[in-house]
């Protein structure tokens, strides 16, 4: 099964995948509202307009495993994001991305290792993935990095012009 294809609810409660709201290229990122990182929201809300309209997506996935920064229910989630951020790139549900209860999506997302080769369970909130080629091509980001940070921004475009 493709990672496109793994089943994972919207923010919303809706049944869906990762592959119905994905575009040519995504940016899976696990998001929370509590965090220092939490202002990362603007950029990659930026990221999302700035990059649309050539088949670019962001898609968070809140989760609470970190310092439980992510305490908020779907609808205070789903506000806090679109009043406080502007947000309008897809939420998904609440999910774990480590540990027994992993949502399948992490499983293959932590299988990749980033550009200083760490691999394996998510360090922190926002660290981001780019996903291109049907879900064949990954490349993780720490979460430190930026969302404007050159090297992120150079993958999401080169992986657009593909």
């Amino acid at each position: 099964m493709s990672i496109l294809e793994h089943p994972v609810k919207t923010l919303s409660g809706s049944p869906s995948s990762l592959g119905a709201v994905a575009a040519k290229v995504t940016l899976v990122v696990n998001v929370a509202s509590k965090c220092g990182l939490t202002p990362q929201y603007t950029g990659l809300e930026q990221l999302h307009e700035k990059y649309a309209a050539r088949g670019f997506s962001v898609v968070g996935f809140p989760c609470n495993q970190f310092g439980a920064q992510e305490p908020g229910t779907p609808d205070e989630i789903a506000t806090f994001c679109s009043t406080t951020y502007g947000v309008t790139f897809p939420l998904m549900e609440k999910i774990d991305v480590n540990g027994d209860g992993r949502h399948a999506i992490y499983d293959e997302l932590t299988a990749v290792a980033d550009a200083e080769g760490t691999g394996g369970d998510i360090r922190w909130n926002f660290e981001k993935f780019v996903i291109a080629d049907g879900g064949r091509t990954i490349v993780r980001f720490s979460p430190m990095v930026a969302p404007d940070d050159a090297n992120l921004v150079a993958t999401i475009e080169k992986l657009l012009d593909a």
